[in-house]
């Protein structure tokens, strides 16, 4: 069974070949003089899976941090700091 981190780490890769391969078509729109607009609105595209990707990063590196911090806490209940992620997740994701 994969651990934490390995999820987190594979759902943070695909994410980014995700954008590559986005960033890649964007490359091949301009090469074939595709309308700035399209090009535009790829890029925004990108740009939002790339901040989306930084949101799910930093709620792992807090939910590595509270582990370290709090070990034995967090065996006792999943669930709260599970849910206490979720929130921060959200909310981080409204700045964008």
């Amino acid at each position: 069974m994969a651990t934490l981190d390995d999820k987190h780490r594979t759902d943070l890769l695909n994410r980014l070949k995700r954008a590559e391969g986005q960033l890649r078509g964007i490359q091949r729109m301009i090469e074939s003089g595709e309308p700035c607009m399209q090009i535009a609105t790829q890029m925004a595209a990108v740009r939002k899976a790339l901040e989306s990707t930084y949101v799910r990063m930093t709620v792992c590196y807090m939910e590595q941090q509270l582990q370290a911090c709090h070990g034995a806490d967090r065996e006792n209940h999943p669930e709260d700091m599970k849910t206490v992620l979720e929130d921060v997740e959200s909310l981080l994701g409204k700045l964008r």
